[in-house]
């Protein structure tokens, strides 16, 4: 098979093009020949050796894929077989992910993917969506809450905001420009604030009578901390998936509001009973065509370089390998 690799930690120029023996499954163990290969930050942050320093002699990157199963191990009910699916946390604790043309993974993750979905689209579940599903429902109910969603128009908000507002709340999403706002919108925000122009916390008081919110899906735990704690409510959730733009906030970490809940959501590190829940809603919400999928730069496997570099970069939208052509 043709798979891209790196044996060093590095930038994107460690990436190799070659050929490996074709992986065999072994018990409880599907083959998938790979449509799509999804493209995650934490994909170059471990390529580079900045979360995660190399752990095999050799490493297939990317967590996230779509494809078809073609193999499958000893346990593996035959009629599995030739089943569309979308994988997640494909190379936690193993070396080889989805940026090849075949991966080999437990049964259990690859989950079945509904006909009206695209495999570019599945593509993109493992990371972003499973996170946003944490993120807004590990703490409880948002129905009648007003949900703050910082940087709207990235992966994981997009379907942040979509998962609070099928959940009954009322979402505010922070941007960077006219362009970003346009996409928080579609993806079912209520009020936009775009933070280079605006106070963001005099606007999102205004927004709720003074109220402020509820719960807040953070992207960037230090940069925005001073508007968090300015805007959280008293029994608020604040739920930060990436620290942003340093490691932590300045101390101290003390909020305007009491009983406040602070939740570290790695996806992970998520419970298991976490991961099947959100699999189990984000499956339930594919096939009733309720969530919407915000495609970004596709590339070949060629050129994965490239196509680390532009979710290095800043890519808007879910940066995809397209592997082989869709069957």
């Amino acid at each position: 098979m043709r798979a891209v690799w790196y044996e060093r930690n590095g930038p994107a120029e460690v990436l190799c093009l070659g050929e490996m023996p074709d992986p065999v499954p072994g018990p409880g163990e599907v083959r998938v020949r790979i449509i799509t290969s999804g493209i995650n930050p934490s994909d170059w942050k471990r390529r580079q050796g900045l979360t995660r320093r190399l752990e095999f002699p050799r490493v297939i990157p990317h967590q996230d894929g779509a494809g078809v199963i073609d193999r499958v191990g000893p346990g593996v009910p035959a009629s599995r077989l030739g089943e569309r699916v979308w994988l997640y946390q494909a190379q936690i604790g193993r070396p080889f992910g989805t940026a090849a043309e075949y991966t080999v993974q437990p049964a259990e993750r690859a989950i079945p993917l509904p006909a009206n979905t695209s495999f570019v689209a599945g593509a993109g579940l493992g990371v972003p969506a499973m996170t946003a599903h944490r993120c807004v429902c590990a703490d409880g109910p948002v129905a009648g809450k007003t949900v703050l969603v910082t940087g709207g128009a990235g992966a994981v908000a997009h379907y942040a905001i979509q998962l609070a507002k099928l959940y009954g709340a009322r979402v505010i999403s922070t941007v960077s420009s006219d362009h970003k706002a346009q996409i928080a919108l579609a993806a079912g925000a209520d009020h936009t604030i775009n933070y280079r122009t605006e106070d963001t916390a005099q606007r999102i008081m205004e927004l709720t009578g003074g109220a402020g919110v509820e719960h807040i899906v953070e992207v960037d735990f230090a940069g925005n901390f001073h508007v968090s704690r300015e805007v959280l409510c008293s029994n608020g959730v604040l739920a930060v998936y990436a620290a942003g733009v340093a490691p932590q906030p300045a101390v101290p970490l003390q909020f305007k509001a009491s009983n406040v809940t602070l939740r570290f959501v790695l996806v992970y590190d998520m419970p298991e009973s976490a991961k099947h829940a959100a699999v189990t809603d984000i499956t339930r919400l594919l096939e009733a065509g309720q969530l919407r999928h915000h495609p970004g730069p596709r590339f070949p496997l060629a050129a994965a370089m490239q196509a680390q570099q532009a979710v290095e970069g800043g890519a808007i939208g879910k940066v995809v390998l397209e592997v082989a052509e869709s069957p």
